[in-house]
């Protein structure tokens, strides 16, 4: 038989055990698979490790599936699948494919017609959004926003005509170390009926989650310095 793709999924941060955000199912699989493709070796390991201490880690086969990555070899990550070995493809954190380099091999799956099986657990984007109180049945996901400030305010203008012309909430994400001065961009740009959510460190202790108006955003500064962050706009 032709081995699978397991979609496995990660905590969103290591000070939550693996079994208190996800099922048990995902232990399972783990338990079950040797070949691996991931982002991070290191904090994969640590994950597998966590999740299933019993498992004997020099016998993992780790492909890396990072900024780093070559196509051609890349290209070769399931063939073990067509010896009948199982493969998991694990995100650095959350869900693999989503805001994350993963989907590529997922694609290759469906070409090379192996079976696709998507397993339970945190995504942060979908959770901002299901805590955000904002239309859950339109919504889109814009990625990282450009890095240049002039353009991100364009940019940031654009999805608040978005969300105000087709009653559409605006999700985007922006790298830690650069959150605040994203939100003071936000603050500054968007006008003050505009509504915004702000999720940090989902499903983690230190979790904060706010929607209000940037009218009353105005006089808050939550800690987001190096912060895990998801931004929403609606109207």
């Amino acid at each position: 038989m032709t081995g699978k793709l397991y979609l496995i999924p990660t905590t969103l941060g290591e000070e939550t055990e693996p079994l208190e955000v996800m099922p048990l199912s995902v232990k399972k699989v783990i338990e079950q698979i040797d070949y691996y493709i991931v982002e991070n070796e290191k904090s994969a390991r640590r994950f597998i490790k966590k999740i299933s201490p019993k498992k004997q880690q020099p016998n993992l086969t780790i492909k890396l599936l990072d900024k780093y990555a070559v196509e051609e070899e890349t290209q070769k990550y399931l063939d073990v699948c067509a010896q009948g070995f199982n493969v998991g493809l694990l995100s650095e954190a959350g869900v693999p494919a989503i805001a994350d380099p993963g989907a590529s091999i997922v694609k290759l799956a469906h070409q090379k017609n192996i079976r696709v099986v998507p397993l339970v657990g945190p995504s942060s984007i979908l959770m901002a959004m299901m805590s955000s109180g904002f239309n859950g049945q339109n919504f889109a996901f814009n990625g990282y926003l450009p890095i240049d400030k002039g353009d991100r305010k364009r940019k940031i203008k654009d999805l608040e005509r978005l969300a105000r012309d087709k009653n559409q909430s605006q999700i985007f994400i922006e790298t830690p170390y650069r959150n605040e001065k994203m939100f003071a961009d936000l603050k500054s740009t968007l006008s003050p009926q505009t509504n915004l959510c702000v999720a940090v460190d989902i499903t983690l202790p230190s979790e904060f989650i706010k929607t209000m108006s940037i009218k009353d955003w105005k006089n808050q500064q939550p800690n987001l310095h190096k912060k895990p962050a998801i931004f929403i706009i609606d109207k």
